[in-house]
């Protein structure tokens, strides 16, 4: 089906709960919540953000584990007109801090870390406390957080302070807001990390975005009556878009994962009736391999990976008997790309992730730009709707990857005769640790904050367990020492667990190529041996 003519993620909200106010779109513990309370809580927390000043355009940003306090706060910043930006949940105070500041947040909606911690304790540190009627005195344009309910903090909001600020706001300036959203509008700054050393603030559209994850939902078959849980965190854009947003935009039951550890796949099979399961192959070997899964109820697989073993898929299809298993590639900057569709045989679900997606263009171009033909190996460029509008308030970097008007991804693919896109390498830097994208220059540039490094050399080494890991090579300061596993120990204390390096070597120079920049093969070879 085309995706209905509502423009916007408010207008959307409004006509689902209209039309099936009863359906319910949240699960998360005890809680259910239908369409109709999604919305009229969403609208509660909107007018609770105009009333603290937030303006259509201004960013709003949400730090917390997937819950439904997430949901509402994402939908109420919508309803609001502003720009939501998800905070990691792995993050610490340094990174948060520089996200916040990047993109000049005017309000911070957090929750509680999975320890019982409040998130905002995590910036006292590196922002300061609070300032005059602002709660951190490194972050100018902030101008409120907001915390738990129970959990206040000098120069933060308690929730129930942002609803009853809200009453000052009636019920129609609030609609009259939500209803002048554009489809031209942004609605996220999702932050993807950078091979500059600073993650980039990806700028995406209502429009683009409604389109597409309607047609994902469309390809997946989701729809009233399945269970899903939104196991990827919703600062990620699979989580919220191909999650959170998916849900509602087809009526589904979302149940938020707030921490996702081996024993919840027996709970969720077994207890949750899920009919619908997405994330990596190791999660559906885990699956197969571990939990009694006779009776389930699990119709639908996504395993999204550049290659998924043709056994698993197999296994999974004959072992489980689920109508689909899907494997697909998207990212930030370029939303959905391609998905295998149903019929395909098992090989084309395993070596490849499908074709694009309708609306999308895939060009795979040798180093001169030139299209190569197909089963030749080359960069893939993305156009079409789903393309970022750009990075924000980065014009140099946005110029660089949108060119001629194709999104240049910096992965390496394949087309394939009828048109199936294999990623086969990245010409970026960029490895994936346990699911994440990890910079290496990100990485360096927090460890050279440690304080007793010259220099750092961050590579991706294949790991068992995470895919691939980080290691280190590090030279000391003058007069300093440098100790591998106090390094290690204060990366765990300042960044987000899947960018701490597995292994920190200590050198005395890092190797060069003959332009001077430090010759990461030459690392990597290193670390095989």
């Amino acid at each position: 089906m085309d995706v209905p003519d509502w423009g916007t993620i408010p207008r959307m909200l409004r006509d689902q709960a209209r039309n099936h106010p009863s359906d319910i779109v949240v699960a998360d513990g005890e809680v259910r919540l239908s369409l109709a309370e999604l919305r009229t809580h969403a609208g509660s927390v909107a007018r609770g953000l105009i009333a603290l000043g937030v303006e259509a355009g201004d960013r709003v940003a949400i730090w917390g584990l997937n819950d439904l306090q997430w949901v509402l706060a994402a939908f109420g910043a919508w309803d609001a007109g502003a720009v939501v930006v998800p905070l990691s949940s792995r993050y610490k105070g340094i990174e948060a801090a520089g996200l916040l500041r990047r993109t000049g947040a005017a309000v911070l909606v957090t929750g509680e870390g999975p320890d019982g911690t409040v998130f905002t304790d995590l910036l006292a540190e590196t922002a300061g406390g609070p300032v005059g009627d602002r709660p951190f005195a490194g972050l100018p344009a902030l101008r409120h957080a907001v915390v738990p309910e129970g959990r206040e903090r000098p120069g933060a909001l308690p929730l129930s302070r942002l609803l009853a600020a809200g009453s000052r706001i009636s019920r129609a300036e609030a609609e009259d807001r939500a209803l002048a959203v554009r489809p031209g509008d942004l609605c996220e700054i999702m932050s993807t990390s950078g091979t500059t050393g600073t993650p980039k603030g990806v700028m995406l559209e209502h429009g683009q975005v409604l389109r597409g994850y309607w047609d994902w939902a469309e390809i997946v078959t989701l729809g009233p009556g399945d269970r899903y849980p939104v196991i990827a965190p919703f600062a990620h854009g699979f989580g919220l878009n191909a999650g959170l947003l998916a849900c509602v935009l087809r009526r589904a039951t979302m149940l938020p994962i707030r921490r996702f550890s081996p024993d919840l796949l027996t709970e969720l099979i077994r207890k949750q009736r899920i009919t619908v399961l997405a994330g990596p192959p190791t999660l559906f070997h885990r699956m197969l391999d571990e939990v009694d899964t006779a009776g389930h109820e699990l119709r639908v697989a996504i395993c999204g990976a550049a290659a998924v073993p043709a056994e698993l898929v197999r296994r999974s299809l004959e072992r489980l008997g689920l109508e689909r298993m899907i494997n697909a590639y998207g990212l930030m900057e370029g939303t959905v790309v391609s998905m295998t569709r149903a019929g395909d045989p098992v090989e084309v679900i395993a070596s490849s992730t499908g074709r694009p997606v309708p609306g999308v263009a895939v060009r795979i171009v040798d180093d001169d730009g030139r299209e190569v033909p197909a089963g030749e190996r080359g960069e893939i460029l993305v156009g079409g709707y789903g393309v970022m509008r750009g990075y924000w308030d980065e014009p140099a970097m946005t110029a660089e990857v949108l060119r001629d008007g194709w999104l240049h991804t910096g992965d390496v693919g394949v087309l394939d005769s009828g048109g199936n896109l294999a990623i086969v390498d990245r010409k970026k830097e960029l490895f994936i640790a346990n699911g994440f994208n990890v910079s290496p220059a990100e990485v360096e540039g927090l460890l050279l904050r440690e304080g007793s490094l010259a220099q750092a050399a961050v590579v991706g080494v294949a790991d068992e367990r995470l895919g691939e890991a980080g290691w280190a090579f590090v030279v000391p300061l003058p007069g300093a020492a440098a100790d591998p596993e106090k390094i290690i120990a204060w990366a765990r204390d300042n960044m987000s667990n899947y960018k701490v390096p597995r292994r920190v070597i200590v050198v005395d120079e890092l190797p060069v190529n003959a332009n001077g920049k430090v010759d990461r093969a030459v690392l990597r070879e290193r670390a095989a041996r």
